[in-house]
């Protein structure tokens, strides 16, 4: 029996009339047999920065629901924010992949006989490849995040199939649509994906996400501005360029 890796996979500003300059495609990755002990070591965190009740069945606390995200980092809860960053950098089993569209305007869509939908698709997969690995099977959770939810999860399935020439569905076991707010991991990647976004925009106005991203640039010893070597495992980042044509420019 192969292997199986947990990916969970989430996305930042990646609507073609959304405003923002840059598109961010990330996923942090584990062991399947690994995830429940991370599950529960994310969860505790939240226990211990008094988030939620210890009880976690208290379903009439709202405290219950708390969900990791970046949007939620701010200087009262900067030391929990940092507790993360640190344990995912000091667990092992836990690594994470990003792929940067530095600036969605300039991309020529025509030029390469492409729509905004089936370059998201592309650049998905150009995200992904560099952590699918034959020898193992791969369970992929895509937060949900409009109504085109279940539409994206069925394309993507068939993109990275046929790719693979999966056609017994064994490296690509299932790509499934879930709630990040019960996925601790999940959030995970709300968190690192939000983070790197945040850099490559070029903003800086919140004191408390500067703080965090420079946490995460030192314990990385990244920038979060440049390509990583592809070998790169914990920290994994692609800065995809749209002057240069994509066909040629991959990592």
């Amino acid at each position: 029996m192969r292997p199986t890796i947990n990916i969970y996979c989430d996305e930042s500003c990646h609507l073609e009339t959304d405003g923002q300059p840059v598109m961010v495609l990330g996923a942090v990755y584990c062991p399947i047999e690994k995830k429940d002990e991370i599950f529960e070591r994310l969860y505790s965190l939240k226990v211990k920065h008094g988030l939620i009740p210890k009880n976690k069945k208290d379903e009439k606390d709202n405290r219950a629901y708390y969900e990791l995200k970046w949007n939620k980092v701010s200087e009262g809860k900067l030391e929990y924010f940092k507790d993360v960053i640190n344990y995912f950098f000091d667990d092992d089993h836990l690594q994470f992949r990003v792929l940067v569209v530095s600036n969605k305007s300039e991309i020529a869509y025509e030029t390469f006989q492409h729509t905004h939908d089936t370059f998201y698709y592309k650049m998905y997969f150009g995200m992904l490849k560099a952590i699918l690995n034959p020898d193992f099977s791969h369970h992929i959770y895509i937060d949900i995040k409009d109504t085109r939810s279940r539409e994206k999860v069925h394309k993507l399935e068939q993109v990275l199939r046929n790719d693979k020439y999966d056609y017994s569905k064994e490296i690509i076991k299932k790509v499934q649509q879930v709630r990040s707010h019960e996925v601790e991991i999940l959030q995970l990647t709300d968190l690192l994906v939000g983070a790197t976004g945040y850099v490559n925009r070029g903003l800086t106005s919140s004191k408390a996400k500067n703080e965090l991203v420079n946490l995460i640039r030192h314990r990385s010893k990244y920038s979060l501005t440049k390509s990583t070597l592809l070998r790169e495992r914990k920290f994994n980042i692609f800065i995809w360029e749209p002057q240069k044509p994509y066909f040629v420019y991959e990592q």
